[in-house]
């Protein structure tokens, strides 16, 4: 039986994972960089992460701030946070898939750390897509429901990482994705759960119509597997990048999705 205080170190070791945020050492005592079992804590790691956004959406709603402002303030919040790491595994992915001739030149491409024209292109529509979903859907709630939908956003987004991570097999011998060991299945079922059950609710706590969020519960439903598809097809499995890339892409979809029906 796993005990409270292993939880709560797969919860700082998944936020120092996902984020530039510092964690006590004291959670990375014996700990050899496998997240095998920490990936159940990813849908927490992310409302942690997230938090700081989420109270920044509510109190600049609460102030009768621009719409737009405040989502260009939440999402730049997130990116300083992470160090924008999810955006650039999206970039990495983009060029990859772009550029790519073939398996092989894929992953050379994936691997360069500079961008190129399909990544900076994919930056480009995600901050786009994002800003302007949240500039939609936050004048439709409260101060509190808007920062508790940024959270449930959050959720899901974290679980798509675990999803698609442990729906691949690796497209390459080394990187982050390999070190870092595969997802145990009860780890995911976990996350899944997790994930999804905490994001209904916060979704309902928000004053989110019913129809508005299944369609959001539906839109992550529908992006992980279909994404994993198109990587599956293309490269043959999953990397870091495509993982970071599966939070960037769940992100947009649950967004559009609650821009659309709220």
């Amino acid at each position: 039986m796993t005990e409270p205080t292993d939880f709560i170190d797969d919860t700082a070791r998944s936020v120092a994972f996902l984020s530039r945020i510092h964690m006590p050492q004291r959670h990375f005592i014996g700990f050899d960089g496998r997240l095998s079992r920490a990936v159940r804590a990813f849908p927490l790691a992310g409302l942690l992460i997230v938090l700081p956004s989420a109270a920044i959406a509510a109190i600049f709603a609460a102030v009768k701030a621009d719409p737009l402002f405040t989502a260009f303030t939440v999402v730049a919040i997130q990116a300083l946070i992470t160090g924008a790491l999810h955006e650039d595994g999206l970039a990495d992915t983009a060029d990859g898939l772009g550029g790519g001739r073939d398996r092989e030149s894929s992953l050379l491409i994936m691997k360069d750390s500079r961008i190129g024209s399909y990544g900076a292109i994919a930056l480009v529509l995600s901050f786009g897509l994002r800003v302007s979903a949240l500039a939609a859907v936050l004048p439709q709630l409260s101060p509190t429901g808007s920062g508790l939908a940024v959270l449930a956003v959050a959720a899901l987004s974290r679980t798509a990482m675990v999803w698609h991570w442990s729906s691949l097999s690796p497209a390459r011998k080394d990187g982050i994705a390999v070190s870092a060991g595969e997802p145990q299945a009860t780890a995911v079922r976990f996350a899944l759960a997790f994930g999804i059950i905490s994001a209904a609710l916060l979704l309902f706590l928000a004053g989110i119509h019913l129809l508005a969020a299944l369609l959001a519960l539906a839109a992550f439903g529908v992006t992980v597997p279909a994404f994993g598809h198109i990587i599956g097809s293309k490269i043959g499995g999953h990397t870091g990048d495509t993982i970071g890339a599966a939070q960037q892409l769940t992100e947009i979809a649950v967004l559009a999705a609650l821009a659309l029906a709220v």
